[in-house]
């Protein structure tokens, strides 16, 4: 009888085994399907690596360049508008830059990390921080919707992203606030989408991100940014912001701006650059912009020898004798 026992005991310990083991084989990974999504991990640290454009991005552009930016009359006029001392401004004071730019200068250094359930750790999105005045981001991989267009708006906005075949990761962001698009007032609305592709090559990944607003941009403007693989960065975020009287001289509700029709023209005196090849608009995007900018440089110097011939004296009458 008690071998018996011990029989039946084994079996169903060979039953129950074989009734776990079913669960846990269903969930083993499934194999790739050819020509599915390809996961490429863009979790870790990264520095931020800068080849071009330099000066918009860490001094910033200079007030009336918007050289190679696909603006239109209206953004043009508010960027005008645009008074840098209205940082100065005690709500001003603690702006964060807007996901439509931050991605994109000053920096910056990121931080990346995934978002996993804590059941069956299956990853549901990423956090990235680092960005100016901490908008850090939260990137949902989940297949989750975007929120209705009455949801609130923030400065990183509302971010969903999902891998292609070719390893990118491919992100859409909406629900952003209005902000700016490079720092020199040149303005983002509300309603815009970006759309971004992060692709890693190893210790390098680069983002190509475009953003189409239809209140201010006559097309969608393209830019990129790089990064390097970073694991030895001491990345310390904190409180980036303290606001403090700086207006001291001011009436309350001062808030200066340039008056309605101003030009900015400091910029293309400086750098000697024809003044209507410094407003921007979406012909200047493309390369056969150059043969405009040599007419308007030659429209320029025509006006100028017209305006010297008459300022200057006229010939003096032959005196008769």
């Amino acid at each position: 009888m008690r071998n018996l026992r011990l029989i039946g005991v084994a079996a169903l310990g060979t039953l129950a085994a074989a009734i776990v083991a079913v669960p846990i084989l269903a969930q083993a990974p499934a194999a790739p399907v050819p020509g599915g999504p390809i996961r490429v991990d863009i979790s870790g640290e990264w520095a931020v690596t800068t080849h071009e454009d330099t000066p918009h991005r860490a001094p910033g552009a200079e007030l009336g360049d918007y050289t190679g930016l696909p603006v239109n009359d209206a953004a043009r006029q508010k960027a005008e508008a645009w008074d840098a001392s209205v940082l100065s401004q005690p709500e001003r004071q603690t702006q964060a830059h807007p996901v439509q730019y931050h991605m994109r200068g000053p920096g910056p250094n990121l931080r990346i990390l995934k978002i996993l359930n804590p059941v069956t750790q299956t990853l549901v999105g990423y956090t990235m921080a680092g960005m100016f005045g901490r908008a850090d981001r939260i990137i949902y991989v989940d297949g989750r919707n975007h929120p209705s267009d009455y949801a609130e708006h923030t400065w990183d906005g509302y971010s969903t992203g999902e891998f292609d075949s070719e390893g990118h990761f491919n992100v859409i962001t909406t629900h952003m606030k209005m902000g700016v698009i490079q720092r020199n007032g040149t303005p983002a609305s509300p309603y815009g989408v970006m759309r971004e592709h992060f692709m890693r090559h190893g210790l390098y990944m680069t983002s190509l991100f475009f953003v189409d607003d239809p209140i201010y941009l006559e097309e969608p403007i393209v830019r990129s940014q790089n990064w390097t693989w970073a694991p030895d960065q001491d990345m310390e975020f904190g409180v980036p912001f303290e606001p403090v009287d700086e207006l001291g001289d001011r009436p309350l509700g001062w808030v200066p701006f340039w008056p309605l029709g101003s030009l900015q023209m400091e910029f293309s005196q400086a750098h000697n650059i024809p003044w209507k090849a410094t407003i921007g608009g979406k012909e200047s995007t493309y390369p056969e912009f150059m043969d405009k900018i040599r007419q308007f440089r030659a429209e320029e110097a025509a006006q100028k020898a017209a305006e010297e011939a008459k300022k200057a004296p006229a010939p003096a009458a032959p005196r008769k004798r």
